[in-house]
C-alpha cells in the first residue's frame, strides 16, 4: 500500500514532530487538532518548504482522501477511543489507523472502530523529526498486512520501523524507563540537582538529552502515567518519581505549562 496522503492528530509536541517528518520525506500531511493557536504554532514552527506540504484544520473536512493517520492525543484511553471511533467514520475504509502511543493497548482501541484489523501502534521517539526509530505494534486484531504496511510506511518517511507484539511498554519504554527510573531513585536518595544529572547524562553522550530535561519536554503528565503504568504492570523495578507526583498535582507539566522540574519561557 503506497500512502499519498497522510493526516496526524493533535498537534503537540509529538503530533507537530511527526507531520514535520512525514512532510519532510515529500508527503503531504494534514494536522489536526481543536487549537487553532497551537496549529498556528505548530506550522510556523516547522520550516519552509516542508511547512507548504502540511494542511492544519480544525476539523475532519479534509480526511475523507488519506491513506494513514496517526492519533498523537494525550496518553488517556478514552480520549484515544474517541478519536479513534471519529476517525473510523471520516476516512475511507482503506486507510490504516495508527496510534503513537507509548504504552496503551492496541487492541483496545481497535475495537472502537469497525475495523480492528486496520488498527496499529506507530510510536515515535522525541524528536521525531530527527529520531530514526518507529515502534510498529500489532495489537490482537492487526492484521500481518496492516503490520507490513505500517513497517513500510516508516521506512517510507525515513524511519527505522521495529515490529513488536503488544504488551506494556512494548520494546523500548520498558528498558528505557526501568533505566531512567534508577536515575530517579538516585537523585530522590541523594538530594542532587536534577540538572547536575542532566548534565552527566548527556556529556557521558548515554542519551542526548538528560531524563528530567526529556520529561519536561514530553509533558510531566504523560511520562508519570506511563511509570505508574509500567510500574503497576512489572512492580517496583520502575520507580515512580516523588517530585514528578507533585508537579503534576500542581498543574505544572513541563515546558507545555511553562515549568516542570525547570522553567520554560516562551
Amino acid at each position: 500500500m503506497f500512502v499519498f496522503k497522510a493526516a496526524v492528530v493533535g498537534a503537540g509536541t509529538m503530533g507537530r514532530e511527526i507531520a514535520q517528518a512525514i512532510a519532510a520525506a515529500g508527503i503531504p500531511v494534514v494536522l489536526k487538532d481543536v487549537d487553532e493557536h497551537l496549529l498556528e504554532r505548530s506550522v510556523e514552527a516547522v520550516g519552509s518548504p516542508t511547512r507548504e506540504l502540511i494542511t492544519a484544520t480544525t476539523s475532519y473536512a479534509e480526511f475523507g482522501d488519506v491513506d494513514f493517520v496517526i492519533e498523537a492525543v494525550p496518553e488517556r484511553m478514552e480520549l484515544k477511543k474517541e478519536v479513534f471511533a471519529e476517525l473510523d467514520a471520516v476516512t475511507p475504509g482503506h486507510a490504516l489507523l495508527a496510534s503513537n502511543t507509548s504504552s496503551l493497548s492496541i487492541t483496545e482501541m481497535g475495537l472502537a472502530t469497525t475495523r480492528p484489523e486496520q488498527v496499529v501502534g506507530f510510536h515515535f521517539f522525541y524528536p521525531a523529526s530527527v529520531n530514526r526509530l518507529v515502534e510498529v505494534i500489532e495489537g490482537d486484531d492487526t492484521a500481518p498486512e496492516t503490520a507490513r504496511a505500517a513497517a513500510n510506511f516508516a521506512q517510507a518517511i525515513r524511519k527505522t520501523p521495529i515490529r513488536c507484539a503488544e504488551a506494556p511498554g512494548f520494546v523500548v519504554n520498558r528498558i528505557l524507563t526501568a533505566a531512567v527510573s534508577e536515575v530517579w531513585r538516585y537523585q530522590e536518595q541523594t538530594g542532587i540537582d536534577p540538572s547536575e544529572l542532566d548534565r552527566l547524562v548527556k556529556d557521558s553522550k548515554a542519551a542526548p538529552i538528560g531524563p528530567f530535561a526529556l520529561a519536561d519536554v514530553l509533558g510531566l503528565d504523560t511520562v508519570l502515567y506511563v511509570t505508574e503504568y509500567l510500574q503497576d504492570c512489572y512492580g517496583e523495578r520502575f520507580h515512580v518519581h516523588q517530585h514528578m507526583r507533585e508537579l503534576v498535582a500542581a498543574g505544572n507539566l513541563g515546558s507545555k505549562t511553562g515549568k516542570g522540574f525547570y522553567e520554560h519561557r516562551g
